[in-house]
């Protein structure tokens, strides 16, 4: 006989509640408690710094209020962490010892702003950089331990799987650290630079590496990146790699490749079998570390006036710095780089942008560092750094707007950025909404170039193609000689991403200026599924013993219905549990969901699995939000849901059309209800309850085929809180216990009745 697989509750939630992430929003404080059992807990996590780096178990974790207990945490950092200070670098671990996550975080980084008068050079930094290329969010954070006040700390986003899935799609590639885990040198360091031979031993205290494997892999880049400097473009997304370089040397972040010890990003390797910059620490950004370094030269201490006029090109032949020179030594490499240096100086700095960035960071932590007795400078310091010089150790750190008043003066006055750019204007498709699979020709107005391209992806996981485009009057571009540039490409998908590329002999310029992050958006004329036709229907968001992907792991998983009779193409579709980013997800061309039938999406981060469907994100188990869309954006379906227990699903009843609601078993793959809404089973007589609304007592009237049955009550989360044997045909169940709310009552498995207590 068929069973009942739902249990129907009320299901009241704010949208908004678990879909938005306030952790990292820059005009609001995070507050961090941590409560250590341990006595010695300081000493024990100075000890555990000094040999292997694991955490010290905490008592309990609060973020903003919220408790997580059993938490690791340790302390991290190189210069930044001293066991004298009584403000080290924090690293919180939510799921060390078990299953947390604050907003979908696992991995809390804590920086105390080591050699920042300002305080605010990391946040600044960072939240410039995002505008160029994918990089961590940061913002601050007080800090307490076991109730004491330890300070103001700047809260980064790991650089974690969740962060790799998010920005590439992938996680499981190769993952390196480009930190050294030895003292490094001027010419000993992590460069990429080749070491003579293919002994990857060479390599391990330079590298860290993240991923499973990759050592091989390391080398082989380093060999290209050295000797074979043609086919870097093969090996590395160089237009990252180029926003990085060009940030680094504007902002003068010598803390990084781009000063004397290479090091401060990570590497990953995505499906396009590329190699990422991504770039990390910038408590030093804005000549807070003044060590440029220069081939085999000793060390020396830049000063500001060197840090103010540093030359865009720097390192340009050096061959301890093969990126930069690869760059350098590649014409439309070199400009491109300088195109990208010259719109985040003009947009950033000769706007006065990050003046006022400033002055709204500073202003949200003023009374937080006034009171931080802890802090490494004095709040007279805070408070006058944006213009005053400092003396740290035995270099300057400059005021920040010393430093970038004079930088913006000097970048406009070097050839580079004196050289004239191509203009680019009227950028346009011939159609603004193709059929899929016809020719569409994008043509831009172009003056002072010798060569235009346009460069075309049709996915966020692909590499962008370029293409020439010509002024010939044969290619869609109207009249030979008109300044009007034509290409043509063949709209293969419901969504293509494209920008145009235009130089000169002397200088380059992109189109939109921040392309390849940003780029225009065309969209295909296609038929895709309706709202309504296609539904969220069930998932699991906890799962730990139950359904196992085609890798063998008990993954998250997501059940999409087909309420139609035909058969539905689900490409041109998006999936996301961020609705800030509704396209995180897109699905294959080959996606299908038959009529009337199901569709699984394991959400586990593993989308170059080459069978199933694997999405680039895991469900929260803290709650969240699950959104399908179409290519222009509309929703198709939703659902935000609370927090979940371990392999427990919530799915609709019925099948496409229902209420959300958590059932008492996973129907993976199936009905979520094989028999209609409080339909009884044949094999149950009568089963009713009394009173309803209840407060003390609730009475069970059941009359069955069975010996003994057996009465369940489960709250409105499907966790089972009461069972009760019995053998007559009546009982009573004493719920004077339970909190008010909605919950529910079963009879042998085979049927169920709503409950309401009151108090």
């Amino acid at each position: 006989m068929k069973k009942l697989n739902l249990i129907l509750f009320l299901f009241l939630l704010s949208v908004c509640s678990f879909s938005q992430t306030t952790f990292y929003n820059l005009d609001t404080i995070q507050k961090i408690e941590i409560s250590f059992s341990q006595p010695d807990w300081d000493y024990q996590m100075d000890t555990a710094k000094y040999g292997a780096g694991g955490y010290i178990m905490a008592q309990w974790v609060k973020v903003n209020g919220v408790q997580f207990d059993s938490v690791g945490v340790r302390y991290k950092g190189n210069s930044s962490y001293d066991s004298t200070y009584l403000k080290n670098p924090i690293h919180i671990a939510l799921d060390e010892f078990r299953n947390n996550q604050y907003q979908g975080f696992t991995n809390i980084k804590l920086s105390n702003e080591f050699s920042d008068p300002s305080i605010i050079r990391e946040v600044m930094s960072y939240d410039i950089l995002k505008n160029y290329m994918d990089c961590p969010r940061a913002n601050f954070a007080q800090v307490y331990i076991n109730g004491a006040y330890i300070g103001v700390y700047t809260n980064d986003e790991s650089i974690d799987n969740t962060f790799l899935s998010d920005k590439f799609y992938s996680n499981n590639n190769v993952f390196i650290k480009c930190n050294p885990t030895v003292n490094p040198s001027v010419t000993t360091k992590c460069n990429l630079r080749y070491q003579t031979g293919f002994d990857s031993t060479a390599y391990f205290n330079y590298y860290d590496l993240k991923s499973n494997y990759g050592w091989n892999e390391l080398v082989a880049l380093c060999d290209t990146v050295t000797n074979h400097p043609a086919n870097i473009g093969s090996a590395m997304d160089m237009d990252r790699w180029m926003w990085m370089l060009s940030f680094d040397n504007v902002l003068v972040n010598l803390d990084s490749y781009y000063g004397a010890f290479c090091q401060n990003y990570y590497l990953y390797k995505d499906n396009t079998l590329r190699y990422n910059p991504i770039v990390w620490d910038l408590n030093m950004s804005f000549g807070g570390f003044p060590f440029l370094g220069s081939g085999a030269a000793s060390l020396a201490s830049l000063t500001v006036t060197n840090m103010q006029q540093l030359s865009p090109t720097f390192h340009s032949t050096d061959v301890y710095w093969p990126v930069i020179k690869d760059v350098m030594s590649n014409p439309m490499y070199k400009r491109m780089y300088i195109a990208h240096a010259r719109t985040i100086t003009n947009e950033m700095f000769a706007s006065s942008y990050y003046q006022t960035l400033s002055t709204q960071l500073q202003s949200v932590i003023d009374t937080a560092i006034a009171s931080d007795s802890n802090n490494f400078f004095s709040y007279a310091q805070f408070q006058n750094a944006m213009t005053t010089n400092n003396i740290v150790g035995s270099y300057t750190v400059p005021g920040i707007t010393n430093l970038m008043s004079s930088r913006v003066t000097y970048l406009q006055s070097t050839p580079e950025f004196m050289a004239v750019p191509p203009v680019i204007s009227n950028v346009t498709p011939s159609n603004t909404a193709p059929s899929l699979n016809t020719a569409v020709t994008i043509t831009a107005h172009v003056s002072n170039a010798n060569t235009v391209m346009l460069g075309y992806r049709f996915l966020n996981t692909n590499k962008f193609v370029r293409d020439t485009m010509y002024d010939d009057g044969l290619h869609n571009d109207g009249i030979a000689g008109d300044s009007i540039y034509g290409g043509t490409v063949m709209m293969s998908s419901v969504r293509m991403q494209y920008y145009i590329y235009a130089e000169n002999t002397t200088a380059g310029i992109f189109s939109p200026e921040r392309a390849e992050h940003e780029f225009y958006e065309l969209f295909a004329n296609a038929i895709t599924p309706a709202a309504g036709q296609l539904v969220i229907n069930e998932f699991m968001a906890f799962n730990t013993s139950g359904q196992l992907n085609e890798l063998g792991y008990p993954e998250d998983w997501i059940e999409l219905y087909n309420t139609t009779s035909s058969p539905l193409s689900l490409f041109g579709l998006f999936l996301s549990d961020n609705y800030t980013n509704p396209t995180k997800f897109a699905f294959p061309e080959t996606a299908v969901i038959p009529a009337n039938g199901y569709l699984i999406i394991w959400a586990d981060q593993n989308t170059n699995t080459s069978t199933n469907i694997h999405a680039n994100f895991k469900l929260s188990v803290n709650g969240e939000r699950l959104m399908l869309s179409d290519v222009a954006g509309n929703e198709l379906d939703s659902i935000s849901f609370g927090i979940q227990t371990a392999d427990i699903s919530m799915g609709r009843c019925p099948n496409g059309t229902g209420t959300f609601g958590v059932l008492p078993a996973p129907s993976y793959n199936s009905s979520n209800c094989s028999l209609g809404i409080n339909e009884a089973s044949t094999e149950l007589g009568q089963f009713s309850i009394y009173p309803n609304p209840a407060n003390t007592i609730i009475n069970v009237l059941i009359t069955s085929k069975e010996k003994e049955n057996t009465i369940k009550l489960f709250n409105s989360l499907g966790q089972l809180i009461i069972t009760k044997t019995i053998s007559s045909a009546s009982a009573s169940i004493d719920i004077s216990a339970l909190d008010a709310g909605i919950y529910y009552i079963s009879a042998n498995g085979k049927d169920y009745k709503r409950v309401e207590v009151i108090k």
